[in-house]
């Protein structure tokens, strides 16, 4: 499993899989061997792979006594920052790294936030090795929860319309982004089509505009899962800790 080409995925869903990303990685020679957590694949206690990414799913990041495997995640997200190696959280995934650090997660107080979101660099965000070129760029986003309180050292590279926020760098090669670069319009028509809720697209504008953005999302965020793909490959500084 260890290798400078491999990658570890932990998913919390079926319908969260690594999807656009493990074939834009794959198209660079890297591998995803994915964890799928919800069906009882254990957690490891570290990683052997040259990378680590945690994907979304609707539960909280909290959420230990339902889901048994958060806090492992967790675990595993606090030593593999520790260790440098390089660590990405798309949404769940982001809200769970920022809680391994340290942070608090909780309902965003504007509300859920469904469907394409501008994507708002900060100056940092400008010149990030990920991020670097995105701004304004839209993003699919499908969260009730955010991060409500950065862990120290935290860098914020984006911000969401509402001010909460979209993308940080937590440390020297860990990022988390509370969008969804990875997923394309059919995964998330298939997402509006299994909520319950009524009030996420009633009149179906939401999935009209995101049912026509797909050449739009593959050109902002390949070039992302590309970035990524040449951190994982560049030499591993020393640990942290």
């Amino acid at each position: 499993m260890s290798g400078s080409t491999r990658l570890l995925a932990i998913q919390h869903e079926q319908e969260a899989p690594p999807a656009w990303l493990g074939d834009w990685w794959a198209e660079r020679g890297l591998e995803v061997d994915v964890v799928r957590a919800d069906l009882g694949e254990p957690v490891p206690e570290r990683v052997a792979h040259a990378g680590l990414v945690v994907f979304g799913g609707y539960m909280g990041a909290t959420d230990d006594s339902e889901h048994g495997w958060l806090a492992p995640t967790r675990a595993l997200l606090a030593r593999t920052v520790a260790e440098n190696i390089p660590t990405l959280g798309v949404c769940l995934g982001h809200q769970l790294l920022a809680v391994a650090l340290g942070g608090t997660v909780g309902r965003n107080p504007s509300g859920p936030a469904v469907g394409l979101r501008s994507v708002t660099l900060t100056d940092a965000g400008r010149l990030d090795p990920l991020l670097a070129g995105a701004e304004q760029c839209r993003a699919i986003h499908y969260n009730q929860d955010v991060v409500l309180t950065a862990p120290d050292g935290t860098v914020v590279l984006a911000t969401a319309p509402d001010g909460t926020i979209q993308a940080a760098r937590f440390a020297e090669r860990a990022w988390g982004v509370q969008f969804h670069p990875e997923v394309s319009p059919a995964l998330f028509a298939s997402w509006l089509a299994n909520d319950t809720s009524a009030t996420r697209d009633p009149d179906g504008t939401i999935a009209l505009e995101v049912a026509g953005s797909e050449a739009e999302l593959r050109w902002a965020w390949q070039p992302f899962a590309d970035r990524f793909a040449t951190v994982v490959r560049s030499p591993r500084p020393a640990p942290a800790v």
